[in-house]
């Protein structure tokens, strides 16, 4: 994965994660013609819901898959979640596009979820959805790992320049940070973070930059990494379960 860990413990969080069997969803529901427009949906159609972005410094080369043990954990513990696919960059996705699959997306599922949960790129379409919806996107978001800050990980080169592919190029930066940073946006409803102390693809720094500027409630998670919190069974898991509730 493109924010996936290079050595050590980041690898072995990873590893965890992605050597998890894949879980099938209860539902499937689209909200557009793109293969990439989907959203899964798992546990009771009336369990309080929590609809969950996910990550992968928003490149084509990672789906969903990787999120679907831990969507069907949050269904084991009483939740309805909602797992959103959307289009990538090179595959017809990247800014606005991506985006405006987010806000499709949450317009499809009516009623605004009790939980919007965005990993890592996700967190950061998670947190341009709290400041764009013309409606609440969620009575509140929680970033686990979020690129909240985009200026900075486009300073510090994050993934071989992802922020710049996702901007459309190195040309249109400066142009589309205001609209799509994080930083440069207010959340209009309530933002709570956890973020792991040992994180090697999305520096702590982000979401301390983030908590300190728009006094969102920050989580530091301990000698954990960028996908432990994700990982059913991990302390950071149950952390999360927590958070969640």
């Amino acid at each position: 994965m493109s924010d996936a860990p290079g050595t050590g413990q980041a690898d072995r969080e990873w590893a965890a994660l992605s050597g998890l069997p894949p879980v099938a969803p209860d539902r499937t529901l689209r909200y557009g013609d793109h293969p990439s427009q989907v959203i899964d949906q798992y546990g009771p159609p009336d369990g309080p819901r929590v609809t969950v972005l996910h990550g992968g410094y928003w490149r084509e080369a990672y789906d969903r898959s990787h999120l679907t043990p831990f969507a069907g954990a949050l269904a084991a513990h009483g939740w309805t979640v909602d797992l959103v696919e959307y289009r990538r960059v090179g595959g017809d996705g990247g800014w606005p596009r991506t985006a405006d699959d987010v806000d499709a997306a949450l317009g499809a599922l009516g009623a605004p979820p009790h939980v919007l949960l965005g990993h890592s790129a996700g967190g950061q379409l998670a947190l341009w959805a709290a400041w764009k919806r013309d409606r609440a996107a969620a009575a509140r978001v929680l970033a686990v790992a979020p690129v909240a800050d985009l200026a900075r990980a486009h300073a510090l080169g994050l993934s071989e320049g992802a922020v710049a592919e996702f901007l459309g190029g190195e040309e249109h930066v400066a142009a589309r940070l205001p609209e799509a940073d994080p930083m440069r946006l207010f959340p209009r409803v309530p933002v709570e973070i956890l973020h792991g102390t040992a994180d090697p693809d999305v520096p702590v720094e982000l979401s301390r930059r983030y908590a300190a500027d728009w006094g969102a409630r920050l989580h530091l998670l301990p000698a954990t990494g960028h996908f432990a919190p994700l990982t059913p069974g991990t302390p950071a898991f149950h952390v999360l379960l927590d958070a969640l509730r």
